[in-house]
């Protein structure tokens, strides 16, 4: 007989629930975050599992790591793609774990791809700096507004950067120039400080990062091609993983956000998506 389960994550517990091949529930429960106490019960089941689902939630590595590790066949949910039934009056976890594993008898799971364990850490760096510079940049506006509010002039991008350089070190001369009040001044060295120092990892997260995969094909083909750079071929490639999953470059023009979306009725357009990118 085939069995399927789906497995509802959260932070401390998750709910798992086994299905038979006609959508018949044979268990669910919830289980503390133990892997083995997860193997414990699932491990009845293993022979017969066609697959077990998991829902590509902030925590999914480990749990589908382990399992991976013990001969089961995991799919990675999609939340964003994942619809339930309409008009449905109740839904727990239970009845989330069930549907997960209800899609894949269904063969209508929206997947999600599972990035292989060796290269995970390396692209989650790869990310943390994003979210570095996003930090950087926020303090950089912070500084601009400080000057326009108090001086009535808008301080370039360039010029801050140079105040907060990391050899020669925040410019507090500079800053206890422009501002007579020591707390504005205080303010704007803060700000200073911080993308000095956001600086200083993000130089050192490239360049960790280049020394793992600099001489690999895919960065130096990304490389090659006019105006993609050392952090623009990084992210490329290591958000692309291999490009072997994608059936054809459609598929990965829609993965990129580069298609543009729209419901159409009657040759009429009755709505867009993806609107945001």
């Amino acid at each position: 007989m085939k069995i399927y389960g789906g497995i509802d994550l959260h932070s401390n517990n998750s709910v798992i629930a086994i299905i038979n091949e006609h959508g018949e529930t044979l268990t669910a429960k919830r289980l503390n975050n133990d892997m083995s106490v997860i193997l414990s019960f699932l491990s009845p089941y293993k022979d017969n599992l066609k697959g077990l689902v998991v829902e590509s939630t902030f925590n999914w590595y480990w749990l589908v790591d382990a399992l991976m590790d013990e001969g089961f066949k995991l799919h990675l949910a999609n939340p964003a793609a994942i619809q339930q039934y309409s008009g449905l009056k109740h839904a727990d976890d239970h009845s989330d774990a069930r549907w997960l594993a209800e899609m894949l008898r269904l063969n209508i799971l929206p997947e999600g791809y599972i990035y292989p364990r060796e290269l995970r850490a390396v692209r989650d760096l790869m990310r943390k700096r994003m979210d570095i510079v996003q930090q950087s940049t926020k303090n950089l506006l912070s500084v601009q507004s400080c000057y326009m509010r108090h001086l009535g002039y808008k301080l370039s991008s360039n010029k801050i950067k140079q105040m907060a350089a990391i050899r020669k070190g925040v410019n507090v001369e500079q800053v206890h120039t422009d501002f007579s009040s020591t707390n504005t001044a205080l303010s704007v060295i803060s700000n200073l400080t911080l993308i000095r120092c956001a600086q200083q990892q993000i130089n050192a997260i490239e360049s960790a990062i280049l020394q793992q995969t600099s001489l690999s094909p895919e960065f130096i083909n990304l490389t090659s091609i006019d105006g993609i750079g050392n952090t623009l071929a990084l992210t490329i490639m290591l958000e692309t993983g291999t490009i072997k999953r994608f059936d054809s470059p459609g598929n990965f023009s829609s993965y990129c956000r580069c298609v543009k979306g729209a419901r159409y009725s009657n040759g009429k357009k009755k709505g867009a998506t993806n609107q945001k990118n």
